[in-house]
């Protein structure tokens, strides 16, 4: 189809889905090393995801990403505790990983994220975001997030996450 070859991305060659869904897989047996870089790469751009540049990439296994941060100044509210709109977007990011490290990894855009904020986590706090693609299957993706303070193991936030991955 000729219209679809002229809208399609390209990326030396390869689509872009098709990159991604080989990268994600494969960056989760490959190892931590290359996943930290793609992720480094992806959160030190221009846009918005430059809020996640002091996220620490802990783990990534298949369907599986655990990450950790500090809460700093600028993730927090005007009660120095993590803000909301912080929360949602680790609770977005982490679990796109989980789910490009699935077997069924594609790249997507979210259809619902929801997050059920529990407790606080202050300013100078280490958290620890774990992800979970729970099931990948032709069109849609499903993962779950626990965010918990690394000093007492207490859940601060719980996350779902669909997205459509569809071609």
């Amino acid at each position: 189809d000729p219209t679809q070859q002229r809208t399609q991305s390209r990326l030396d060659g390869f689509s872009v889905s098709v990159c991604l869904r080989r990268i994600g897989f494969i960056m989760a047996k490959i190892g931590l090393e290359v996943a930290q870089n793609l992720f480094r790469t992806f959160v030190e751009g221009k846009g918005f995801d430059n809020v996640l540049r002091k996220v620490r990439m802990v783990s990534l296994t298949p369907d599986k990403c655990v990450c950790e941060m500090t809460v700093e100044r600028e993730h927090t509210n005007s009660y120095d505790t993590l803000h909301g709109g912080m929360t949602s977007t680790l609770v977005d990011t982490v679990s796109t990983f989980a789910i490009l490290a699935s077997e069924e990894a594609r790249p997507g855009v979210s259809t619902d994220l929801s997050v059920s904020f529990l407790r606080p986590a202050k300013l100078g706090e280490v958290i620890r975001i774990e992800a979970e693609c729970l099931k990948a299957g032709k069109t849609l993706a499903f993962a779950n997030v626990d965010i918990r303070r690394a000093s007492d193991n207490a859940l601060v936030a719980q996350g779902r996450h669909t997205k459509h991955i569809g071609q």
